[in-house]
């Protein structure tokens, strides 16, 4: 039976409160602090770690590879699963503090790193070689000027031989365990001090941090006896996934072990229908994405942010013809497939227009923490949550004066590591993001996150920084500026306070994470590399896609080349720079029409989203969404269809893992023995 729509409270009549987009409020839900904390690390964490490790890294590396998505989710419900049913047999139960370490240790371990690449940090440097001998990188001119403490030179054993047990990548692999320690002392340091200030002191809600720690919630409840609801719905979704995934994946995974062609029934990642829409719609790349978890995205993702990503390829469909006819994109012939096309309509046309939507975020970013704090203050209804009773020691906090020194040792290194590695950037640029910017930014993203839910991050800065710093090289593009956003990492830690999971937990996780993540990182991708090249025809998604985030990276670099004119042409000629001031104007003049009729503002960032972006995925994400607001809310309820949606998503996206993991074990065990002499 639907349950009933929440009443909405009254308004307080004094001031006026800011105004809260109605979708998203739909999303807010309120959780009470434990009054105990436990410590979720223990034997179960560790063996859940290992399992993760040895198990799902290397399915996600190959999944990554083939379909370019990621087994995140699917991770963190099969580690929960197995334990949950391992300890019911043996009479036991897990708590939630130890499900939801678990939960982050699969999330951390199996996230996606970039374009269909995960399986930890060595997936940069797969990704890194790939790109410094691509046509992209000499077309443009930079491959000469990617330095050897980035990646060894093409002619190098470690490259022909694809091997990182090489001497010459001890730089590039001493960087990036270097790397892995700073980024850990630097976000737990500055967003657990963010945390303190925000959430002990300022007493901000965090709307959105009840979500995840209801999840670990929900998934403590497996151990029970009793089934809840939450087990029906993600069987289903398991059952789903599982049967798309036979077709879609595990076909062309193992038959790619045997064939120098996989069998791909379906084309994997898309469609391509653009040479054959070139008559009608030239420079408009055309198709349909195939992996239909599209469609279950559509489910989960606000409506209107769908719809103004889909009003985005429509926008997209009319000017990228009008663009060839009037002769504004040079760079485009006909024949050319999805991807030449994108990138061609890219360069021409929809860098400035990013650009220009780029700016109009930061603008309405910054007028939105201004107005709401403003309004709030007026009218004294700034929401708070409830005093605390328990004390710091009790939460098991990092102590403070620890949290600033892991940040300015962080931050500190950094600066030291770029002098080294890039002597000729000024040093000022270093100092004011290291101990100015990043300190300020992560502040105000963190403030806003805890009042509405959202952050906030001026696009751009660092291309901007590296081009207005007169620099001039491409090896200023690999150095690790200390520039970032801290400001998520208040929440994070407002969901672990909020599961009654002592911090110290995970300070523990990550202490076991690092060296497992390394190590079976470099196993597997090592592995995986030798193999076979990569890309190559047994990497769909990757031969497809890697070649144009390839080149649009390319273009960006040659903003600070020496003699290179691709980004100066692309981005500051006047009909350029035009284009920037016209999307600015459309992106601003859009959000305060919607904002002052109070409509919903998440059509704009949906239209921001999609700007210059491949409208193969829309459609599918569009079928959800429609589906999702007249087929399903209407059949089952509004409030009942939203917590049902994630739900399947997650057993859809466990399925999917399931089957890929059986795939790629199977093509690696195939593989291996086809190097065999015998």
């Amino acid at each position: 039976m639907a349950e009933k729509e929440p009443i909405e409270s009254e308004e307080p009549k004094q001031g006026r409160r800011p105004y809260v987009d109605r979708e998203l409020e739909e999303y807010r839900s309120l959780m009470e602090v434990p009054s105990t904390f436990e410590d979720g690390f223990n034997r179960r964490t560790i063996i859940g770690a290992l399992f993760i490790c040895f198990i799902m890294i290397p399915s996600s590396i190959y999944l990554g590879l083939v379909a370019g998505v990621g087994i995140s989710a699917a991770a963190e419900w099969v580690t929960i699963i197995l334990f949950t049913e391992v300890a019911r047999r043996s009479f036991q139960r897990l708590t939630r503090q130890e499900v939801y370490i678990l939960f982050y240790v699969a999330a951390a371990l199996t996230t996606m790193v970039g374009s269909g690449r995960a399986g930890g940090p060595f997936a940069n440097l797969v990704w890194t070689q790939y790109f410094a001998s691509s046509p992209a990188a000499k077309g443009f001119g930079i491959a000469a000027g990617i330095p050897e403490w980035v990646v060894p030179k093409p002619d190098s054993p470690g490259i022909i031989e694809r091997t990182f047990v090489h001497a010459d990548w001890l730089v590039p692999i001493g960087l990036l365990v270097l790397g892995q320690i700073i980024g850990r002392l630097q976000w737990v340091g500055l967003g657990f001090i963010l945390f303190r200030i925000t959430s002990d002191i300022e007493r901000l809600p965090f709307p959105f941090a009840p979500i995840a720690a209801q999840g670990s919630t929900a998934l403590a409840e497996q151990t029970q006896k009793r089934e809840t609801w939450r087990w029906h719905i993600f069987s289903v979704g398991a059952v789903i996934g599982l049967a798309w995934s036979v077709f879609y994946l595990f076909i062309p995974i193992l038959s790619g072990s045997v064939l120098s062609n996989p069998i791909q029934l379906i084309p994997i990642p898309f469609i391509d229908l653009t040479t054959r829409t070139e008559k009608i719609l030239p420079g408009w790349p055309t198709g349909i994405a195939t992996d239909v978890s599209g469609i279950l995205s559509g489910f989960i993702v606000p409506f209107w942010a769908v719809m103004g990503t889909a009003a985005a390829s429509l926008i997209a469909m009319f000017v990228n013809p009008h663009l060839v006819r009037t002769g504004n994109m040079p760079h485009y012939e006909p024949g050319m497939d999805t991807v030449q096309t994108t990138f061609v309509a890219w360069q021409d046309y929809w860098l400035p227009a990013g650009i220009g939507v780029a700016i109009a975020i930061g603008i309405i970013g910054f007028w939105e923490v201004g107005k709401n704090l403003y309004m709030a203050k007026k009218a004294g209804d700034i929401k708070r949550r409830e005093e605390m009773g328990v004390t710091g020691a009790a939460r098991g906090d990092i102590p403070i004066w620890l949290c600033i020194a892991f940040y300015l040792v962080s931050v500190a290194c950094l600066v030291v590591i770029c002098r080294i590695l890039i002597p000729r950037f000024p040093m000022w640029w270093l100092l004011f993001f290291g101990f100015f910017y990043t300190p300020v930014m992560s502040y105000i993203s963190a403030r806003l996150t805890g009042l509405i839910g959202q952050g906030i991050a001026i696009p751009m800065v660092r291309e901007i920084s590296f081009i207005l710093s007169g620099y001039r090289g491409v090896d200023i593009w690999f150095a690790p500026i200390p520039l970032g956003d801290m400001g998520p990492q208040a929440q994070f830690f407002r969901t672990v306070e909020l599961t009654g999971t002592r911090m110290t937990s995970v300070i523990k996780a990550e202490i076991l994470m690092f060296p497992l993540i390394l190590g079976t990182s470099f196993l597997f991708w090592q592995f995986i590399w030798r193999l076979q090249p990569i890309p190559s025809q047994a990497y769909p998604y990757a031969q497809k896609m890697w070649p144009l985030e390839s080149m649009q990276q390319a273009l960006w670099f040659t903003a600070t080349g020496e003699d290179s004119t691709f980004f100066r042409d692309a981005v500051f000629r006047p009909d350029k720079v035009r284009v920037i001031f016209i999307w600015l104007g459309l992106a601003m003049g859009g959000y305060t029409i919607l904002a002052s009729f109070r409509m919903p503002t998440m059509f704009i960032y949906g239209l921001i989203r999609g700007t210059g972006q491949m409208p193969h995925g829309i459609i599918l994400q569009l079928v959800g969404a429609l589906l999702s607001r007249f087929y399903f809310e209407k059949r089952y309820g509004r409030r009942q269809w939203k917590l049902w949606a994630p739900v399947l998503m997650a057993g859809f996206a466990c399925g999917m893992g399931l089957m890929s993991m059986a795939g790629s074990a199977l093509a690696m065990v195939i593989r291996s023995v086809k190097q065999f002499p015998y």
